[in-house]
């Protein structure tokens, strides 16, 4: 919006109009609350003691011990510090471990963090057209993938070739 007002020389209400933004969403400044990193640190805390829990059971545990803290912060803290609830573990022939398996790793830099995935499909032709698409975390970078006659894997950094 600035650029565009700065380049066109168009008052704030003009550029806002031609976007269909609100002003006051322009304006908005946001604010940063006192201790919310030492919230932060104690949501990841009890997320790890406790895996299993959600924010909700967190919001409790947090209002327990005496913290200010509504569930729509907590939620809000949960969800950029990436999050979840493990799924349920079967009763028998568990295949992992609760260890607080809650916590995503984070890349902070390039090749820790890989995400993958499988797409399937079919040519015009009707052959088997078979993907495997590899993302690295960090640079958000993609590998070559599987082609329908050539199984092999090229231009991936590490072992994955």
């Amino acid at each position: 919006m600035c650029h565009a007002q700065a380049t066109r020389s168009v008052s704030e209400r003009r550029a806002c109009r031609v976007v269909g933004q609100c002003r006051a969403t322009q304006q908005y400044v946001p604010t940063h609350t006192e201790g919310e990193d030492r919230r932060r640190t104690r949501i990841i805390a009890l997320a790890h003691e406790y895996g299993r829990y959600g924010y909700r059971r967190i919001t409790a545990l947090l209002h327990q011990e005496g913290w200010r803290v509504n569930h729509k912060h907590v939620e809000r803290l949960w969800r950029q510090e990436g999050l979840k609830v493990p799924q349920k573990q079967p009763k028998r022939a568990r295949l992992w471990l609760a260890d607080g398996s809650c916590i995503r790793r984070r890349a902070e830099y390039p090749n820790p963090v890989w995400s993958y995935d499988f797409v399937m499909d079919r040519t015009q032709d009707g052959r088997p057209l078979k993907l495997l698409t590899i993302v690295d975390e960090y640079t958000r970078g993609m590998c070559r993938d599987w082609g329908p006659t050539a199984p092999q894997v090229t231009g991936c950094p590490g072992g994955l070739g």
